[in-house]
């Protein structure tokens, strides 16, 4: 699994052109979620044959949200910590979790929950964009 894992994300991967003209959140979505989402968040990634659930499409959280982008619950679902474990388990992985991982290494545990936070609101700004 962890191989075809890095076999679907090496075919997600950006090269720095393209890196360069998109927005933090884009690449993030594109680099974490995109693998299982699909690129333009309809739940089509090339892993979503493997979940037991499939992934949900993003572009329509506003319009099942009374035409308002929900994006605390966006961010919440997205930073997964502190998730009500009576609402059952979830495939998707505690990104707030895996995030804080890395960026604590680098920025120290207080600068690294910063560095994750924001990492969170970016890429919850860029599922809004993907509303249709």
């Amino acid at each position: 699994m962890k191989l075809l894992t890095m076999a679907a994300c090496a075919g997600l991967t950006l090269n720095t052109a393209a890196a360069q003209e998109m927005s933090y959140g884009q690449a993030e979505y594109l680099n974490s979620c995109a693998v299982c989402h699909g690129i333009g968040g309809k739940g089509d990634g090339p892993l979503r044959d493997l979940l037991a659930k499939r992934p949900a499409d993003l572009t329509h959280l506003s319009q099942h949200n009374g035409g308002t982008f929900p994006y605390s619950r966006v961010f919440a679902t997205i930073d997964g910590r502190y998730a009500i474990t009576s609402h059952g388990n979830r495939e998707m992985p505690v990104w707030g979790r895996q995030f804080l991982e890395d960026d604590a290494k680098t920025y120290g545990p207080s600068g690294g929950e910063v560095v994750t936070t924001e990492r969170i609101h970016n890429l919850a700004g860029y599922i809004a964009t993907l509303q249709h």
